[in-house]
């Protein structure tokens, strides 16, 4: 999957670099726009925040966290932060854009908002790999859901929105796995950061922050879980009538696979999903060695070659329209 790459001698210090083509998406404090970089004529999503609402709204740590995440990360299944430059008034970061748009618009457009499993075992593993790359990085992610994973023009994805993410109070040591019987030894690492924070959408929020008990790099295992059900189902598994009911749901435990279901699900996936949706974030499966355990499941073991899924054609591709035709806009 080609990423564009700047110059890197070139240096871009404000948005009179680049021209404004639409408005791809708004938040609580700020806008993103698709733009074209006038020297070079490439095209990238620029995120303009606005610092007197950052302030108003207290998240002014948030944005420096997520610039933290984008500056130092490299990976093919996490956007990329090319520039960040300021205003008296704004913050700038220059990243991907990502033509597919929202993988959540995605899913919408299918029948039944749902995936067959094999699709949904391609779109897990790469948001597993990136997950667990963020680990490594000392990141836990607290967001993962639709709204938040980016289609790339050639169908596979990309992670985008790090407010929410939080870091590791000190730094992550890779651990390697030697196990008796083993071909290879495994790396496996996780953030040691317990935070109090109450964050996240609603029908994603895992128990132990619901419960005010501290979450750690074992919350993105349960929203792992709670995206391939939502994939396989197109519904949330405990979506209630209210917040309120939601949470009630979420702290029941229980788990429920619909009988009659547009495409068969397997034994194995939804034991997968099981065990990612455990209660007690200590039991859950990656709380012990990350995604190490989570792409041992014979629900990805021997089914996903995770070293060369880069190279796999995806599920579905993007249809793209011409993103310099602004007659729309």
């Amino acid at each position: 999957m080609e990423q564009p790459s700047p110059n890197k001698q070139q240096t871009v210090t404000s948005a009179d670099s680049f021209q404004k083509l639409k408005l791809i998406g708004k938040g609580d404090v700020g806008k993103v726009y698709l733009v074209k970089h006038k020297e070079s004529g490439k095209l990238y999503a620029m995120k303009m925040l606005y610092k007197q609402e950052m302030i108003k709204r207290n998240k002014v740590k948030r944005v420096l966290t997520e610039r933290e995440i984008l500056a130092t990360a490299s990976h093919p299944f996490i956007v990329t932060l090319y520039w960040s430059f300021q205003s008296p008034d704004k913050l700038y970061f220059i990243m991907d854009y990502c033509a597919g748009g929202e993988f959540f618009r995605m899913l919408q457009k299918q029948s039944g908002k749902c995936l067959p499993e094999d699709s949904v075992r391609f779109y897990s593993a790469e948001v597993l790999l990136a997950l667990e790359y963020l680990h490594m990085m000392g990141f836990i992610y607290r967001d993962l859901k639709p709204e938040n994973i980016l289609l790339h023009e050639t169908g596979h994805i990309m992670l985008t929105d790090f407010d929410l993410s939080k870091a590791a109070a000190t730094s992550v040591n890779p651990q390697v796995i030697k196990k008796m019987f083993s071909q290879a030894p495994e790396i496996f690492s996780k953030p040691e950061l317990v935070t109090n924070s109450f964050v996240g959408t609603a029908e994603y929020i895992a128990p132990e922050v619901i419960q005010g008990y501290g979450q750690s790099s074992s919350v993105d295992w349960w929203t792992f879980g709670i995206l391939m059900y939502e994939m396989l189902y197109g519904v949330t598994p405990y979506r209630g009538k209210s917040q309120d009911d939601t949470f009630s749901q979420i702290l029941s435990g229980d788990i429920r696979f619909p009988d009659n279901h547009l495409y068969p699900v397997s034994s194995s996936c939804k034991s997968l999903i099981k065990k990612l949706l455990a209660a007690d974030p200590k039991k859950r499966l990656g709380s012990f060695h990350g995604a190490a355990d989570i792409k041992k499941h014979k629900f990805f073991d021997g089914k996903i070659n995770f070293t060369l899924i880069r190279n796999i054609t995806p599920p579905i591709i993007p249809k793209l329209s011409n993103p310099l035709d602004t007659s729309k806009f």
